[in-house]
């Protein structure tokens, strides 16, 4: 058997990760019984069987049923402990699979109702941020996410907050939920807010719908990065444009394949942007329902599509230039990176 580098000790940065959705399965459990929350059954079974439940987002019916279970693992999330216990057992996970660096993203507008509003929400929010960074040693900073369901102005105020925390951990600005729904144009006052507030451009786009989605993130919102974009591999041209800008797609392949994208791991166009020079950062982006953290995004690139160790260190280096990591950190995690790959296999 051929011996190879534990990609768990590959440095890297982690660049697309939900918040409710990088929850640890027992703790939505133990969460659920606090309160007394009713979990859907097919979440239940899910959480106790480690085994991921069936989805397929490919159409409105199937996005609901995922957002349900989503919903569901959220209203576990009641008090400031909750919070805090949420960002630092995602901070744990993520430095147990080599990462040095996470922007997690968030809408806290989700978690308004039961902290005391929007603004002492992200306050929670960043707080408790602030408190893994210094408990674990892993930098983490935070996109706010406006949501494509609701109103444009809703997004506009997100982006006002957004930037009125920028110098609390907030990196960036982005745009979730299912990308079939509200036009991109739409939101692209709350995108000139957030950037003319120095904040990152990072919207979802290209997963559900075609590359079409792609070219709206970079003409409507002016994105530095795409928030998966996988669907770009389906157009030449827009491949070229995302390569001549050095646009990172935060591509995850896991849930590529669990919410009905793709059928199986091999048929997510890794090698196919990777070779027409588009930078990825893999990310997990919901492991709680997908069932797989960081690390394992880079085993589904080297088992199934062949990338070497060169290929995914080149990989992490790529995860790292696309964050907003300070300079000192990037040249910490890139210096990592090259010591990994000169350690003998095995």
């Amino acid at each position: 058997m051929e011996r190879v580098r534990d990609l768990s000790l590959l440095p890297k940065a982690h660049l697309h990760l939900h918040f409710t959705g990088s929850m640890r399965p027992a703790t939505v459990l133990e969460l659920a019984d606090k309160y007394g929350v009713r979990l859907p059954e097919a979440l239940t079974d899910a959480l106790t069987s480690g085994e991921p439940p069936s989805l397929r987002a490919t159409d409105e019916r199937g996005w609901f049923r995922f957002q349900r279970l989503y919903d569901a693992a959220r209203s576990c999330l009641r008090e400031p402990e909750d919070i805090q216990r949420l960002v630092r057992e995602a901070a744990e996970e993520d430095l147990g699979d080599g990462s040095g660096w996470l922007e997690i993203q968030v809408d806290p507008t989700s978690y308004a109702p039961r902290l005391g509003g929007l603004i002492p929400a992200l306050e929670v929010i960043l707080d408790a941020v602030e408190s893994a960074r210094r408990d674990t040693g892993l930098g983490i900073r935070v996109l706010v996410a406006a949501n494509r369901m609701k109103h444009h102005l809703d997004a506009r105020t997100l982006a006002r907050l957004a930037v009125r925390y920028a110098d609390r951990g907030v990196v960036g600005f982005g745009l979730s939920n299912d990308e079939r729904r509200g036009m991109a144009r739409d939101f692209d006052r709350a995108f000139a807010i957030a950037r003319e507030g120095g904040l990152l451009s990072a919207p979802h786009g290209g997963e559900l719908s075609g590359p079409a989605s792609v070219r709206d993130c970079l003409d409507d919102l002016e994105a530095d990065r795409i928030g998966h974009g996988v669907r770009a591999a389906e157009d030449p041209r827009l491949l070229q444009r995302l390569a001549d800008r050095q646009v990172t797609c935060e591509v995850c392949p896991a849930s590529n394949v669990a919410l009905g994208v793709y059928e199986k791991p091999g048929d997510v166009p890794l090698r196919k942007l990777f070779d027409a020079g588009v930078p990825m950062a893999l990310g997990a982006d919901d492991p709680l329902l997908f069932g797989s953290r960081l690390a394992a995004q880079y085993e589904i690139a080297r088992e199934h599509h062949g990338f070497t160790d060169a290929e995914l260190a080149e990989l992490a280096r790529q995860s790292v230039r696309g964050s907003r990591a300070p300079e000192t950190v990037r040249a910490e995690l890139l210096a990592g990176i090259d010591r990994w790959l000169t350690t003998p296999a095995g």
